[in-house]
């Protein structure tokens, strides 16, 4: 499948060494920050909204809550490298896409140890917490919830037992922890209010993220397997993998279309929506060969991340327009 001797990984001797540059550009590659997209547009969406809601925008509250937000994101990124490392799937991955899948490579190729790695992770989650502890104290007890669910998500997406990711929900989890919290959590700083209307909002968020996690596993399906990491793209295999794929982004344009129909928006928001649900349809197309060469399958989860991007953005610009 995929030569990894053509793909240039991070190594030593770019990013080993002490230096003060070495290390700040050392632990921001660790945190996979070409995937931060889908944490910070969603929070963007939910602002939208919020603002649409109350005719308030509170840009210090938006501003902590980002920071926060990107800070669990990443902590949950290195601590999936970390326990992806020990159960064996990342170490084994010859099919990997990098930088897209099989982690960051940082422990695999000696730049930074697992207990590094784990110390950073923590380290990221204890930001997180101080970040999360002043906003609670602006706004009240609601960002305490938001934060934990968001925080028990992103870790039990990744840590055993439990490692909802190897029992093939990983997807659902991504959901709601990128796509329902972000969204109704950034619409409540900035309106205290959630309600059915801002959860049918996020739900398109959502479903854009799940099938960016679903087409990441695609190239880890051999790895995963034979260390026992049971991926919804294991369990499914390429052919039943490319149907949902199809099918999620399918829903989200559904999504998009009954909220149209309950006069959430304007009919006219479904037209990059359907323009995108005809690109997922030709990504899908690199899902479903016998065989997954690199070039192909890379260009698919770039468009499945561009599709994510456009799709949130245009909802929050029409949101933040009609406003």
């Amino acid at each position: 499948m995929t030569d990894v001797r053509s793909i240039v990984e991070p190594s030593t001797l770019t990013l080993g060494g002490g230096g003060a540059l070495r290390v700040a550009k050392r632990l921001l590659l660790a945190t996979r920050p070409k995937f931060f997209s889908a944490s910070i547009l969603p929070m963007l969406l939910g602002t939208a909204w919020g603002h649409h809601v109350s005719g308030q925008f509170d840009i210090t509250a938006l501003t902590l809550a980002l920071a926060a937000t990107l800070c669990v994101h990443a902590g949950a990124n290195v601590i999936n490298d970390v326990f992806d490392e020990l159960g064996g799937s990342d170490r084994s991955n010859n099919n990997r896409i990098y930088p897209y899948t099989g982690g960051s490579r940082f422990i695999q190729n000696g730049i930074m140890s697992v207990s590094a790695m784990t110390r950073w992770a923590l380290m990221l989650y204890f930001v997180a917490i101080v970040v999360g502890a002043i906003l609670t104290g602006m706004k009240g007890v609601g960002v305490l919830l938001f934060g934990l669910v968001g925080v028990g998500l992103g870790a039990l997406y990744s840590i055993p037992p439990i490692q909802l990711s190897a029992r093939g929900i990983g997807e659902a989890t991504v959901a709601v922890a990128f796509g329902v919290v972000p969204v109704t959590g950034a619409a409540w700083l900035q309106s205290g209010i959630v309600d059915g209307e801002v959860l049918l909002v996020s739900i398109p968020v959502s479903l854009w993220v799940a099938a960016i996690i679903l087409i990441n596993e695609v190239p880890d399906i051999a790895a995963d397997a034979a260390a026992g990491k049971r991926t919804l793209a294991v369990r499914l295999g390429l052919r039943g993998t490319q149907a949902l794929y199809v099918c999620i982004h399918i829903l989200a344009v559904l999504a998009i279309g009954l909220a149209v129909s309950q006069g959430t928006f304007s009919v006219i928001v479904l037209v990059l929506p359907a323009l995108l649900l005809l690109a997922a349809i030709l990504a899908s197309r690199s899902i479903g060969r016998a065989t997954n060469p690199v070039q192909p399958l890379k260009r698919s989860i770039e468009l499945t991340l561009a599709i994510h991007a456009l799709g949130t953005l245009w909802l929050a610009g029409y949101v933040w327009y009609t406003s």
